[in-house]
């Protein structure tokens, strides 16, 4: 693990959280539609809110969901599935970032990252 590198949340209150990241906490938005707000800060990380409207989020559930950073994700996700951890789909890809869902034992959706 190098470190927490992404955090998402699909949230009822799509409006008063994207407030708080931009307008209180002063986050410029690189992408927002009506459905989510995408923002960064200074080190890269990425804070994604998803509104009720957004299908793709689902099965986030309502708690926040952390990405943890690793060197290789699909080599930690081997490792982690031969301790029983039970991933949600395949490993995902965009450009030279990948990063895979999975389900920790409090029932909480996680997610590890590589860049």
């Amino acid at each position: 693990m190098r470190g927490l590198g992404w955090l998402g949340v699909r949230t009822q209150h799509f409006e008063e959280m994207v407030h708080l990241y931009r307008d209180v906490l002063g986050l410029d938005a690189f992408q927002e539609d009506q459905a989510s707000a995408r923002f960064r800060l200074g080190d890269g990380t990425e804070i994604h809110v998803y509104g009720p409207t957004d299908q793709d989020h689902r099965f986030f559930g309502e708690a926040p969901v952390v990405g943890i950073v690793v060197d290789d994700v699909e080599s930690a996700r081997l490792r982690m599935e031969a301790e029983g951890i039970a991933f949600i789909g395949p490993i995902q890809r965009r450009n030279r970032t990948l990063w895979s869902h999975f389900r920790g034992p409090d029932g909480n959706v996680y997610e590890i990252i590589s860049r």
